[in-house]
Parts: C-alpha cells; structure tokens; sequence
C-alpha cells in the first residue's frame, strides 16, 4: 500500500530537531547520507537557518520502510 502525501495540507518546513526525531537519526547521520545522495536535502532559508520539507522527509519514511 503507497500512501500518497497529502496534498491538501500546506507544505510545512521542519527544523533540523524534528527531523532527527522523526527518522531516528543524528546529526551527522543525516547530513553523511544527505551528501551520499540518500537523504533529502534542506531549503536554505537564510545564511543561518535550513529546513527540510515536511513532504519529502515522510516521502523518505515511506520508502525506508518498503525497503525501496
């Protein structure tokens, strides 16, 4: 079963915290497997701030757990 994202919800941009909460991993994690081309990579909001898509981390999720 493939679970669509909901496209009628606006797009909701999560900080770095709920992220690692989300997929259950750290930091370095994340950003070793971002730049392996493996993980979704964040939105620069400013000089200072990067979020990452709401969307595309439950889109990562899912495929993680289809073993895709």
């Amino acid at each position: 079963m493939t679970i669509e994202p909901d496209t009628a919800q606006p797009e909701r941009l999560l900080r770095l915290a709920e992220v690692r909460h989300r997929v259950g991993l750290g930091k370095t994690m994340i950003y070793a497997m971002i730049g392996e081309g493996r993980f979704p990579k964040p939105y620069k909001i400013t000089a200072a701030a990067a979020r990452w898509s709401e969307r595309e981390v439950e889109a990562w999720i899912e495929r993680v757990v289809r073993g895709n």
